[in-house]
């Protein structure tokens, strides 16, 4: 349990990264959008999951390809911690530039005759999966979380409790945004959202590059 309290701090700081990163509108939240407006609850929230799964999927080789790069080679932490910091830079930067932009939210749908739940879910997989920013994130996020002598159930807890937040939030995202009310207001407050995704990424790439 006292170890618990020692990684808790940097457990939870991770935990911050995703879910924040989770309501950044990318390929896979437009997706999700688009697909519950165009073919209903149902089929994003199959979408939903399968993207969640995909992110599962990176936080699991991230984490071990971390665990096990650090176990080899303890000094790759410092490399691995200036790549992490300078990519949260790069998403609080472009975060900023897009609260200060005046686009609507565009949403995303997918190409091709009705599919059933089992295929969203096969697409949303996919889509992440083939989503190169999923990747670095999941390393910006195990990293933020991960100390040089951090044992093996801190990199598991990471991943487990923030696959949850993916279930959780990208569900949320298709039932809400089933309905165009919801759209609505994720437009009006969206300034608001990448501001204070801006912020907190560039607080939490400072936090990685000055190795606090």
């Amino acid at each position: 349990m006292e170890e618990l309290w020692i990684y808790l701090p940097s457990i939870m700081l991770a935990y911050a990264a995703f879910l924040l990163g989770a309501m950044s509108p990318g390929p896979n939240i437009l997706a999700v959008i688009g697909t519950s407006m165009s073919e209903g609850r149902k089929s994003g929230t199959a979408l939903a999951m399968g993207i969640a799964m995909g992110s599962f999927s990176w936080g699991l080789l991230s984490a071990i390809g971390l665990t096990a790069l650090l176990a080899t080679y303890a000094s790759a932490l410092l490399v691995i911690k200036i790549i992490g910091g300078c990519y949260l830079l790069w998403l609080g930067y472009k975060s900023l530039r897009s609260a200060a932009s005046k686009y609507d939210l565009n949403t995303m749908t997918l190409d091709g005759d009705k599919r059933r739940p089992r295929d969203f879910f096969i697409r949303g997989y996919l889509i992440q999966m083939t989503n190169p920013k999923a990747a670095l994130t999941w390393v910006a996020i195990i990293t933020l979380g991960l100390a040089p002598d951090a044992p093996i159930w801190v990199a598991g807890t990471i991943v487990t409790g923030a696959t949850l937040l993916s279930v959780i939030m990208h569900g949320l995202y298709a039932v809400a945004f089933s309905t165009d009310f919801m759209v609505r207001v994720y437009s009006k407050a969206r300034k608001y959202i990448q501001a204070t995704l801006g912020i907190f990424f560039v607080g939490a790439g400072i936090k990685l590059l000055s190795g606090k």
